[in-house]
């Protein structure tokens, strides 16, 4: 009997091991940045996104998950405030009536168990479009506060801003592609 005992409670955790986990992303330590062109190759913009929050699905066993990331595009910083107010203003992120960002995808190319690609959606100001963010880094560990696992990864994509009708510069030779790169971390749920 207690062989039997045993071997249901080994059974009931290794499925337990082999179930997709749902992690949290952590908010104080999620920040997406971009890097646009300023007057066509004068200079690099940069700025970053101080509020986003998701969900990233991870089957380690299986190889497969999901990400779920909503940012606030009025929460952009960039160093100057005046452009502030001009990107969360109607010819840029429009954060009046498009409040959040979001991507939605499915985690790829699992290698020595860690992901190397996100492959998904883009919304952006009520515009989807397909997009790939690469894994640069990507790391789970125990988590010394918490005891709960938590991962880590650096991620980089890009887009051309004018297929979300954000193309003002465009006449004034800026150029519309946009670099994406996402520090991220997630802690499994309760």
């Amino acid at each position: 009997m207690r062989v039997l005992i045993l071997a249901l409670a080994l059974f009931a955790s290794a499925a337990a091991l082999a179930a997709p986990a749902v992690y949290d992303v952590d908010p104080e330590h999620t920040h997406p940045v971009f890097e646009a062109d300023h007057f066509n190759g004068l200079s690099v913009w940069r700025g970053l996104f101080k509020k986003s929050r998701g969900t990233v699905t991870l089957d380690k066993a299986a190889g497969a998950g999901t990400v779920d990331i909503y940012v606030d595009t009025a929460s952009v910083v960039t160093g100057l405030d005046k452009l502030d107010q001009v990107l969360v203003g109607k010819d840029y992120f429009d954060s009046a009536k498009y409040p959040e960002a979001r991507f939605t995808g499915k985690l790829g190319g699992f290698k020595d168990g860690a992901p190397t690609v996100v492959d998904g959606q883009f919304t952006l100001r009520g515009v989807t479009r397909p997009m790939q963010f690469k894994i640069l880094s990507f790391k789970c560990t125990v988590h010394p506060l918490y005891k709960r696992d938590w991962c880590g990864a650096d991620v980089l994509g890009s887009f051309d801003r004018d297929d979300f009708g954000m193309d003002a510069g465009k006449d004034w030779g800026f150029r519309m592609g946009v670099t994406l790169r996402i520090q991220v971390e997630a802690i499994i749920g309760k």
